[in-house]
């Protein structure tokens, strides 16, 4: 199937092949001619949560993976985030040849010059922040990308997608959105409820992302997005990345690559392929006991099997097309045959998260 696809923002220059390669014909008013234009190609993860290792800084190498989303927060304090800042900053000093920090999108191209792959990174839950808005700008500073505005449950700034109920975006949380948009820390609903989603793509102003979940229509899991809650992200301008987390994907860790393909096919006609790109929320690595972390928290003092069940409460096995961060050039298969070209393989793959990436992380004008 051939994919078409809304024009209307792209770039002449953004990435088109994983090579240097000519690209298109272009048809001029006097003639038509052929011409060459020299694009670049990007590999680009918005989330993972790997248990991260020199091993997987050499995979992500091996995977010519270009840049990394790093979840360095569930439920941590301000405090115990500012530790996994100085955790990174040691891995950057012991391995500076395979990662270094990444603050924009001009840190990418550093990185894909020097052979590393560039870390940003985010946080699953507004928990850093605590009950303060001026930690806001603090945390950008450190380092911080984005930040989700609620872990499926109920938080000081939006619902969970856990939640019976969803009353929408709070008091707080509309001016904590206010404070994101001013200095670049982008607004992450992957784990929200539809409300507080639809309201939070309304009220910034600023485009907003949902870092890594597929559409509701394909696999109905609770974490996965209705269609009205997809319109009103990429309507405002806004990105998703596609998840290849087992329990979002349809039949699980069966998921054939070819299903995965047509599902972002089926989404990019829709909504426009410009508005996605890849949220592995691959978990590399992570023993079992960081699931419960993940689900459990602080909150409760019982087991929340999320997504899982108590005869399957841990990590469940990633599909053999995509177990490691080796496996992206599989899905770059896998979308070139379900019908998409190379300039929109390159868009998926990175494209357009580097857009996203240079127009939403500095302060605003």
């Amino acid at each position: 199937m051939a994919v078409e696809r809304d024009r209307s923002t792209d770039t002449e220059l953004w990435p088109i092949h994983r090579e240097l390669v000519p690209v298109m014909e272009r048809k001029t008013s006097r003639a038509r001619r052929n011409q060459r234009t020299l694009l670049i190609v990007y590999r680009i993860d918005c989330l993972q949560f790997a248990n991260w290792s020199e091993s997987i800084f050499r995979e992500m190498r091996a995977g010519d993976v270009d840049a990394v989303h790093v979840t360095i927060a569930y439920h941590e304090t301000f405090r115990e985030t500012v530790a996994e800042f100085s955790k990174w900053n040691r891995w950057f000093e012991q391995f500076p040849d395979l990662i270094m920090l990444g603050r924009t999108a001009a840190d990418i191209d550093t990185a894909k010059a020097t052979g590393r792959t560039a870390i940003f990174f985010g946080f699953q839950n507004p928990s850093p922040i605590e009950a303060d808005i001026d930690l806001v700008e603090i945390l950008h500073t450190l380092g911080a990308r984005f930040m989700q505005l609620s872990y499926n449950n109920q938080s000081l700034l939006a619902t969970g997608c856990y939640e019976e109920n969803d009353p929408g975006i709070t008091r707080m949380g509309k001016e904590v959105i206010k404070e994101m948009n001013r200095v670049g820390l982008v607004v992450d609903m992957s784990h929200s409820a539809d409300r507080s989603t639809i309201e939070a793509a309304e009220l910034s102003e600023r485009p907003i992302a949902i870092t890594h979940a597929n559409p509701h229509s394909w696999h109905p899991a609770l974490r996965n997005k209705r269609d009205d809650v997809i319109k009103a992200v990429t309507e405002n301008g806004g990105i998703m990345g596609f998840s290849l987390y087992p329990h979002h994907l349809k039949d699980k860790t069966e998921c054939t690559l070819e299903s995965f393909c047509q599902m972002v096919a089926d989404a990019a006609e829709t909504f426009g392929v410009q508005h996605f790109g890849l949220g592995s929320d691959l978990c590399q690595d992570q023993p079992d006991s960081i699931v419960e972390w993940m689900r459990v928290g602080r909150w409760t003092k019982a087991i929340d099997y999320g997504e899982g069940s108590a005869a399957a409460p841990g990590f469940p096995p990633q599909p053999h097309w995509f177990e490691t961060n080796k496996d992206f050039g599989n899905i770059e298969v896998g979308l070139r045959d379900v019908g998409f070209d190379d300039a929109d393989v390159a868009s998926l793959m990175g494209g357009n998260w580097y857009r996203f990436f240079d127009e939403n992380f500095g302060p605003a004008l």
